[in-house]
Parts: structure tokens; C-alpha cells; sequence
């Protein structure tokens, strides 16, 4: 899948290994931003060398699955999002994030991004699953609104065992 121009003045494409360096600083600008989304600290990640983020941006053109940014008519990179497909279950949203500049239905980079991953899973299950920190409600409201619903399901935050993520849900097919 190619570069996509999207409206809202931003292409969503495919991440490659050459993308190593937006990819590093977006993941610490993620992390910086809202710590517990993912299962990674700014600590962990600030040690990483230029094998690992390297290897991070071939996940956009991985077998078993896809990343996938937004990028501004500048070029500066404004959101993420990738999914895998882990030895069990289906496909999973991973990597979820959005500058606070570009966030809201009205901006479209959340929808934009979204969609390039639903239309990955679509081809490897019929629901894509995700993981939200119970502690991160405007996440939660966010899915929602795109149609995830909570399974009832929660599994401990893996940085914090005494929170849980909550599992959410939505069909893809």
C-alpha cells in the first residue's frame, strides 16, 4: 500500500526501515505524551540503538503486520498506528498515537490512520482486538466512537500490574 492523501492536508503511508529517525522521535514524543498507552517507558526507549528502530520501521511492510504513519504537508510525522497478528487469536491494534494538535473526529488523522489497519486485519480475521490503559479515558471514549466495544475482558498493565488494560473490540468484516 502506498501513500495516501487525506484531506485533512496529511498522507498516510506504510513505514520503511529508512524511516528509522521520525520513527524514533515519535515514539518518544508518544511516550512522553501519555506513558501508560503503551508498554514501553521513555527510559526503555531513550536506550535503544539504530538496529532496534530500524528494525521497527520494517514492521510496515511485515508479513504478520502493518505500521502505518500520517505525515503533515511539512513533514512532520502527526500520528502512528500499527497492529500484528500475535501466534494466537487474531489481529491486534497496537502503537496507537495522534499529536494533540491533530486529535478530534474533525481532524481525521485517527479515522485515516485507523482505516489503512482495519483494512489489514480484514484480511487475516473478522475482529481487530486492542488493549487500553483503564486509566486512559479519552482512548477509551475514542474507540468507542469508532465502534470498539469492551469484551469484559482486562489483562494487567504489563509496566504496572497493580492497573489493567482493558480489552476492546470491533468487527471487521
Amino acid at each position: 500500500m502506498g501513500a495516501v492523501a487525506e484531506p485533512g492536508g496529511f498522507v498516510v503511508r506504510a513505514t520503511t526501515e529508512d524511516d528509522w529517525r521520525d520513527i524514533r522521535s515519535l515514539r518518544l514524543e508518544m511516550l512522553a505524551d501519555t506513558p501508560t498507552a503503551y508498554a514501553e517507558t521513555l527510559e526503555t526507549a531513550l536506550r535503544q540503538g539504530e538496529a532496534e528502530w530500524r528494525m521497527r520501521g520494517r514492521r510496515g511492510t511485515a508479513e504478520n503486520g502493518i505500521a502505518v504513519v500520517a505525515v503533515d504537508d511539512s513533514g512532520r510525522w502527526i500520528g502512528a498506528m500499527g497492529g500484528y497478528l500475535p501466534p494466537r487469536g487474531g489481529p491486534l491494534l497496537v502503537g496507537v498515537y495522534v499529536a494533540p494538535a491533530r486529535r478530534g473526529p474533525d481532524a481525521g488523522v485517527t479515522d485515516a490512520l485507523l482505516a489503512r489497519v482495519e483494512g489489514w486485519a480484514r484480511t487475516r480475521g473478522e475482529v481487530l482486538t486492542l488493549h487500553v490503559h483503564e486509566g486512559n479515558l479519552r482512548a477509551r471514549r475514542a474507540y468507542e466512537k469508532r465502534g470498539f466495544v469492551a469484551t469484559g475482558v482486562t489483562v494487567p498493565y504489563v509496566l504496572d500490574t497493580s492497573a489493567n488494560e482493558i480489552e476492546m473490540a470491533k468487527r471487521v468484516t
